[in-house]
């Protein structure tokens, strides 16, 4: 959930972080207001990544994940796609509502919002549901069904990301979902609790116009695929903003080593948190070296955040919870203090076990990775969450919101140099594959 001081209590603030450096230390020139008005229309695509040499940097509007930047998390290899999808079975699609310009019509817009669907498996989740456990840095949101979750130690429906005021609509179209491919439940079986997650996008969205739609859902879930997955500001991420940077949606994965087992892990986040002083990448101050392209009007937000980490490890649902606890330390890497009015909301699930709906034996057997070589997919967590909140930054393109509210992208060759003079930046590596 993002909370938005008042423009006089933003300016008062922002005034008090400037003389105190030590809390933010994000002192600089408000970028400001574009003289003309943008176009209504959907902006095109982001480019393909392989568009352009890889040792090349960034022309101005292409944009790039981290990598192929040469920014490198951790030391675990990445997945093939270096994406959630990368775990067998794991699908995403999105539906993404960018239309309207200007003056807000509170119902009608400006609408720069949406809806993100994961589908944990390919196959059946509802009757042979999926280990699963969450954990919450900090409840000034909404994830539903994580008490379900919690209490039973299973995932059995599919997760959507969304803004704060759709969590309704969403949560009812995830059920369509659940009714039209199990036309059992409700009848003979049990009833279902969907994870739907929300961050605030009103800054940039008309949020009280209710643009997302139950039918948005469905047809994400519909257009879910295994492939590649789009990034930045798409879906439910459209509206967001991350460290005073438009943001939005992103993923990216590692694969233990063999010895450990070679399970895959995979992360997608929503991410809509954090002040700008604070963002840090690969250890480097960077919110602090770029201090303008702050967001207008001049105002600060508390922000949330979304993740969700898969892997095709056999975990329990207590192991999970280990795992979902260490989402926290990754989401830390990047800077903030996950403030007072943010919802930071994690869930992990695993593939490699299944639990029956209505097993007909009174016990039941579940494999599980012994706790003592669980550091690897601790780490491979960690990695792959960190990297998918940077791919959200540097995914996402500059958006004009409501009343010509503006959430600038980092600049891809500012920040290439800022990471090159401390040291922090390798050889970009080409990209895999084409976002879809």
């Amino acid at each position: 959930m993002l909370r938005r001081l008042s423009l006089a209590a933003g300016a008062a603030l922002a005034a008090a972080l400037v003389s105190s450096p030590g809390l933010l230390s994000c002192a600089g020139p408000r970028a400001q207001p574009s003289t003309h008005s943008p176009s209504p229309s959907p902006p095109a695509a982001s480019p393909s990544p392989s568009a352009q040499p890889a040792a090349a940097p960034p022309a101005d509007g292409a944009r790039r994940r981290a990598r192929e930047l040469g920014i490198v998390i951790g030391r675990l290899r990445t997945g093939r796609l270096n994406s959630i999808t990368d775990v067998p079975g794991v699908r995403v699609g999105h539906v993404t509502h960018h239309r309207g310009a200007g003056r807000l019509d509170p119902g009608k817009g400006p609408v720069r919002t949406g809806v993100t669907v994961i589908l944990p498996t390919s196959d059946d989740f509802w009757h042979h549901k999926l280990p699963a456990a969450s954990f919450i840095l900090n409840g000034n949101g909404e994830m539903t069904g994580l008490h379900y979750v919690d209490e039973f130690g299973v995932l059995e429906s599919p997760i959507v990301f969304t803004n704060t005021l759709a969590v309704g609509r969403a949560f009812d179209g995830a059920v369509q979902y659940m009714l039209r491919r199990y036309p059992a439940i409700g009848v003979d079986e049990p009833t279902v609790a969907p994870i739907v997650g929300e961050c605030d996008d009103s800054a940039l969205n008309d949020i009280r116009g209710l643009h997302v739609s139950a039918e948005d859902v469905l047809t994400a879930a519909e257009q879910a695929a295994d492939g590649p997955v789009q990034e930045g500001a798409v879906g439910g991420g459209t509206g967001m903003i991350c460290y005073d940077f438009k943001c939005g949606i992103g993923t990216a994965s590692r694969v233990v080593p063999e010895a450990a087992g070679g399970f895959i892990v995979g992360a997608i986040v929503q991410a809509n948190f954090g002040a700008r002083g604070e963002l840090r990448i690969d250890g480097v101050p960077v919110g602090q070296e770029i201090r303008d392209l702050l967001p207008v009007p001049d105002y600060h937000s508390e922000g949330s955040l979304l993740a969700v980490v898969a892997t095709d490890a056999p975990l329990s649902a207590r192991q999970l919870g280990r795992v979902a606890r260490r989402i926290s330390l990754a989401v830390g890497r990047t800077g903030t203090i996950s403030r007072d009015g943010s919802g930071d909301l994690f869930l992990a699930f695993a593939t490699g076990n299944r639990i029956a709906a209505a097993p007909r034996a009174l016990t039941r057997t579940l494999r599980e990775v012994d706790d003592g070589r669980l550091n690897p997919l601790f780490q491979a967590a960690e990695e792959a969450v960190e990297e998918a909140i940077l791919n959200a930054l540097t995914m996402a393109t500059t958006t004009f919101g409501q009343d010509d509210h503006v959430a600038h992208a980092i600049p891809l060759d500012r920040l290439r140099e800022v990471m090159r003079r401390y040291g922090r930046l390798s050889e970009p590596e080409p990209p895999v594959r084409e976002a879809r």
